[in-house]
């Protein structure tokens, strides 16, 4: 019997609004981190790493646009674009002002991702840590 699963991003739960989708969770995946941001402007995305977890991730441009700050240099992300961003780097991302859409992908170089709380099904919604 062949083995996966098909959702449409609409119908996956969410957290933050609709801002944060649990795609991982929702498609079964275990061996990498994976969810769908629809960002607003002036919506939550905090400037953060994941040097404490060593998780590099990779971001898909899905629709519009949005201005990545990458330890304060500004790459540019678009539809048909994407972006690696390594463990230790703090990253910050400004949506446009009609709004950017993307897949966001994590996982441990050499290691074994495990998935945060947060991201589980029916797991906590986290509180947005302060901007630095």
């Amino acid at each position: 019997m062949a083995d996966y699963t098909v959702k449409q991003f609409d119908q996956m739960e969410s957290i933050f609004g609709e801002t944060f989708r649990r795609a991982r969770a929702e498609l079964g995946v275990t061996s990498f981190g994976m969810q769908f941001m629809s960002l607003v402007p002036g919506g939550f995305y905090p400037n953060h790493d994941h040097e404490g977890d060593n998780q590099e991730e990779v971001y898909i441009a899905i629709d519009g646009g949005a201005e990545f700050d990458i330890e304060g240099e500004k790459i540019r992300l678009e539809p048909g674009s994407a972006l690696r961003v390594g463990p230790g780097t703090k990253r910050h991302i400004a949506p446009d002002p009609g709004g950017f859409r993307m897949i966001a992908l994590g996982g441990v170089p050499g290691g074994v991702y495990t998935a945060p709380e947060f991201t589980e099904l029916g797991g906590p919604e986290p509180v947005p840590p302060a901007q630095d």
